[in-house]
């Protein structure tokens, strides 16, 4: 099977409403959209982009945008991978692991010294691919950060961003 090609595209407000609905969708049909979700996906400028974080999007050829993520910076040199959502047509196109490695990418041009994630356990494909692209485990993440979603009982840092905690 041929996949489409791949590209990325940067966040605009024009592609506010793709960027709430994309996370609304998996958010809504495997949890519930708590309060924090709906402040992020419903001000993303004002929320992630502003105070320094991006928003990239995958867009495969002939069926467009069919993915999104997030960093949102959290303190100084931390950002979270937050709000990676691919849509079900564009699932086994390898778009989420194209859109993860850009943000991985992204949050070194940030100069990022850490960059971390909270899930959930029963997010399964996200955990290995997370995992394939260096992310570990770590409970001090969980300890600091976990406490933002009640659905959150997995956090984990990439390995590559290592500020020392």
């Amino acid at each position: 099977m041929n996949r489409p090609a791949l590209s990325l595209r940067e966040f605009d407000d024009s592609l506010a409403q793709l960027f709430h609905d994309i996370n609304a969708e998996w958010i809504a049909a495997m949890f519930t959209l708590e309060p924090t979700d709906r402040e992020v996906l419903e001000n993303p400028r004002t929320r992630i982009v502003d105070p320094g974080g991006a928003i990239l999007f995958v867009e495969a050829e002939g069926l467009g945008i069919v993915g999104t993520c997030a960093l949102q910076k959290t303190g100084p040199g931390a950002f979270e991978l937050t709000k990676m959502g691919v849509t079900e047509s564009a699932r086994g196109l390898k778009a989420g692991e194209f859109l993860l490695a850009a943000m991985i990418a992204r949050a070194q041009e940030l100069g990022a010294e850490r960059l971390y994630l909270l899930t959930n356990h029963s997010c399964e494909a996200a955990i290995h691919l997370y995992e394939k692209a260096g992310f570990v485990h770590d409970a001090g993440i969980m300890h600091q950060y976990g406490a933002r979603y009640a659905r959150c009982d997995v956090a984990m840092r990439h390995a590559r961003f290592q500020d020392g905690s």
